[in-house]
């Protein structure tokens, strides 16, 4: 017997009402998803919008990568659904903290499935991505933000994610927002961290935390950017 879908809602930031329109028809298809704010701008978007919100990079001529980022880091599941495919491009949508990235060349069928996908924290890499991440001539270390390090760093000292939120000032959801997009970061990598043992090691690997900060519970100074 199939487990009923979990309902979510979805947000559609485009400016091209046709656009808005499409992907509207097309969430409509799933099972348990709504659709809430549409909009060309994402002015007046916060975290909490919606689940999940499905953003255009090119909103009325303008890049709004500076924006994905905001959004990101305040907690909101972005998916980029854009015609921009240029590889440092959809790296540095990946590195602001975005969910996934799907171009509009991908379609319905990717689109959903990385929409899915944000909505569980999980990753989702389309053929797009894929190819950009095989490219990639970077480091392997997923360049985590700075709110990102300092949740993993006073969450491996032990600290509960709601002592962690308090700390940071910042809801406990967002704290498990930050940790679960670290997650997927690594996963999107090729270096996934199921559990916080496996995220503890990798960012020992990377340098982002070592072994005294983990050990000394007092050392609370956020690891530099």
């Amino acid at each position: 017997m199939a487990r009923p879908q979990v309902a979510f809602d979805v947000g559609i930031v485009d400016d091209h009402p046709v656009v808005i329109d499409g992907v509207r028809a097309w969430l409509a298809e799933e099972p348990g998803v709504r659709v809430g704010h549409t909009g060309d701008t994402t002015a007046d978007l916060c975290s909490g919008t919606a689940d999940v919100l499905i953003v255009d990079l090119n909103l009325n001529g303008r890049l709004v990568l500076p924006d994905v980022g905001a959004l990101a880091a305040a907690g909101q599941r972005v998916v980029v659904f854009s015609q921009f495919t240029d590889a440092s491009l959809v790296m540095d949508v990946l590195d602001m903290g975005a969910s996934g990235f799907v171009a509009k060349s991908e379609g319905q069928a990717h689109l959903l499935h990385a929409v899915r996908a944000a909505a569980a924290d999980r990753p989702y890499v389309p053929p797009t991505t894929a190819g950009v991440l095989v490219c990639d001539r970077s480091p392997v270390s997923p360049r985590l933000s700075q709110q990102e390090r300092t949740s993993l760093l006073w969450w491996f000292q032990s600290m509960s994610k709601a002592s962690v939120a308090r700390r940071m000032g910042v809801s406990v959801h967002t704290v498990d927002m930050y940790i679960k997009r670290a997650r997927v970061k690594y996963a999107q990598v090729g270096r996934p961290a199921p559990t916080k043992a496996d995220m503890l090691a990798r960012a020992i690997e990377d340098g982002l935390v070592t072994p005294g900060e983990v050990a000394h519970p007092t050392r609370r100074t956020p690891p530099p950017a």
